[in-house]
């Protein structure tokens, strides 16, 4: 592992000029929409974007939940993924016979978890979002997620996501770094939030990290943390314990450590077959998996993954049930730090409010209304 991360190192020194060279083709494409010559539309239904500017790992899924927990009873919910790695193509709603290779895992995560939301997928949100609104003609709120680039649709609230062990202040653009685009993009965000931060962290580390952050008048900062929730079974969804069992943990996510450090704080053991992020697990991989187990010589074995590995573990469930071996789902949800939750929801909540109120006055004003 430390061989490959010095060999990693020196490629990305190796490919250092060429950051420049897709630095300047970003900012042109920036350039282009901020100035007008690139049109950006602007939906009369509210959206929410939440992005990041880096290439992954800083927690987007959880923070879409956090989204859907506090809109689902009070609106008429939506999200819209592009499905990364899916194996359609267009404009797709899930329906009772989705699975993840339509739709893609944290689509499917969504579908799965949120039964009474619509979720959508669609490389191009600019079209994507009316068709949905031609499907879904009631929704009242649409998340975008991982839309951050997506810049031909312009979102009422956009919000940032930075990771805290990886914040975009330090990082570089690629592929000498990890940014999509350069650290000045982030003056897009409405609301800043740097995710994945340590329980135990203190207001004056949070304001020291905001001051490096120099959010411009009008952006607020958040900072959350993760909660790891009670586990529960893969099959059958009852709960579940990981304490004093041997976890086998099977993860394709971009940064499995926090997830490693709780494991290990609560199981008796823990081995960790890592993935790359998005992995559809195949024959080879479930054999792996098998093999990892037979040759771990210790008691009360059981397989933890994450909710979102479990969606694409899901297309082998009749190979996995016949393990006879526990397979253990861990969710995780975010929490605001320092109580400022409502003040987030109050922003969230606001926004939405606002942007409902100013529609109905505009039907108003031509005397017609929206369906509702």
């Amino acid at each position: 592992m430390i061989e490959g991360n010095i060999l990693f190192s020196i490629i990305r020194i190796l490919l250092y000029p060429i950051a420049p060279l897709y630095g300047a083709m970003v900012w042109l494409r920036n350039r282009m929409y901020d100035s007008g010559l690139f049109s950006s539309i602007r939906f009369s239904v509210p959206v929410i974007s939440i992005g990041n500017l880096s290439t992954g790992g800083t927690g987007k899924t959880p923070h879409v939940e956090y989204l859907i927990r506090l809109l689902q009873y009070q609106y008429r919910v939506a999200t819209m993924s592009r499905g990364y790695k899916r194996r359609t193509q267009g404009f797709l709603i899930a329906g009772t016979e989705t699975d993840a290779t339509r739709i893609g895992d944290e689509p499917m995560q969504y579908h799965l978890k949120y039964p009474y939301i619509t979720v959508s997928v669609a490389e191009d949100r600019m079209t994507g979002i009316p068709a949905l609104l031609q499907n879904r003609p009631h929704t009242d709120v649409v998340i975008l997620d991982d839309a951050y680039q997506h810049r031909s649709v312009k979102p009422g609230l956009n919000i940032l996501i930075t990771d805290y062990s990886a914040p975009y202040y330090k990082d570089h653009i690629l592929p000498f770094g990890n940014l999509r685009e350069s650290r000045s993009a982030s003056k897009r965000a409405d609301v800043i939030i740097v995710s994945k931060c340590p329980d135990n962290m203190t207001r004056q580390q949070a304001e020291e990290m905001r001051q490096q952050l120099k959010p411009l008048p009008h952006q607020q900062v958040f900072f959350t943390g993760l909660h790891y929730n009670a586990p529960y079974q893969f099959f059958g969804s009852e709960p579940a314990d990981i304490a004093g069992k041997h976890a086998l943990l099977v993860c394709g996510i971009a940064r499995p450590e926090p997830l490693e450090s709780f494991i290990r704080k609560h199981a008796a053991g823990i081995h960790t077959l890592p993935y790359k992020d998005h992995h559809y697990f195949n024959q080879d991989d479930l054999e792996e998996m098998k093999t990892t187990l037979g040759n771990w010589k210790v008691e009360n074995k059981i397989i933890v993954t994450t909710e979102k590995d479990a969606t694409r573990l899901r297309l082998h469930a009749d190979t996995l049930a016949s393990w006879n071996v526990p397979i253990v789902i861990m969710p995780v949800e975010v929490h605001v730090l320092f109580g400022m939750g409502p003040q987030l929801d109050m922003i969230i909540n606001g926004y939405i409010d606002r942007t409902m109120a100013e529609n109905q006055e505009a039907f108003a004003g031509m005397g017609n209304y929206p369906p509702m």
